[in-house]
């Protein structure tokens, strides 16, 4: 069978492509087709599966699936081409942007980083704050510093976005009432923004960013402890998956 054909490249990303989680499905699409990429399981020049199929072996929307390859694209690793032979293909290294610049900034922030690690102790960070605040209860100035650090994310514009999400997460882990959990999380979102720094602030993660941030901010105002943490625990897998996809 041809190395493009549609039954060959199907068995070779058998092993990384599987039906995304709910709560993070562009993040996760991503991820593995990032993975894909980057495995050379489809050699440069070749075409990925075509949509409908993808999409379904993902078990996301065809919609959500154009917006993950718009990324991909805009980044420089496939091109969409139209017509009867047309399809999503993956560009050779050496016709990608970024260049070796851009790589080797990759490579030297990623060097001696367990980013394994950082996403791990992060999370427990992070539910446990999530959690603390619930479960103690946040009223009069307390939950209103919360509601006014989540509205500025809401109008934050895109350039200063990552800082008002870090204001956000810090304040939550200032809240919690633990000055050590505090001073642990500063250190290690300080870790998670200059991984973050190597990739692009996508609109569409964006977006779904301030959704769990909102249903994380309502659960914990209400006092739902579970709910917070596992809202929490959602919204640092999107995260994870970007990282995992751009950096690993």
């Amino acid at each position: 069978m041809a190395e493009g054909s549609g039954g060959a490249v199907a068995d070779r990303l058998a092993p990384v492509l599987r039906p995304v989680r709910t709560g993070n499905g562009f993040e996760e699409a991503l991820e593995q087709i990032l993975q894909v990429l980057r495995l050379g399981l489809v050699p440069a020049g070749g075409r990925l599966p075509a949509e409908r199929g993808l999409a379904e072996r993902l078990g996301i929307s065809r919609v959500t699936l154009r917006e993950v390859l718009k990324v991909l694209q805009d980044e420089g690793l496939v091109e969409s081409r139209r017509g009867r032979y047309g399809g999503t293909f993956v560009l050779a290294r050496a016709d990608r942007d970024g260049g070796a610049d851009g790589a080797a900034e990759l490579r030297r922030r990623v060097a001696g980083v367990d980013i394994e690690d950082v996403l791990r102790f992060r999370e427990v960070l992070e539910t446990g704050a999530a959690g603390l605040c619930a479960g103690h209860g946040l009223a009069g100035e307390r939950a209103e510093r919360l509601r006014e650090a989540l509205a500025r994310t809401h109008d934050a514009p895109l350039a200063d976005y990552r800082r008002r999400d870090t204001m956000l997460h810090l304040t939550l882990a200032e809240l919690s009432g633990s000055p050590s959990l505090t001073a642990q999380y500063a250190a290690v979102r300080a870790r998670v923004n200059g991984l973050l720094d190597c990739i692009p602030l996508l609109v569409r993660n964006l977006e779904h960013s301030q959704r769990q941030h909102t249903a994380l901010v309502q659960a914990v105002l209400d006092g739902d402890a579970d709910g917070a943490r596992e809202a929490m625990r959602e919204h640092c897998a999107g995260t994870a998956a970007l990282l995992r996809g751009f950096l690993s």
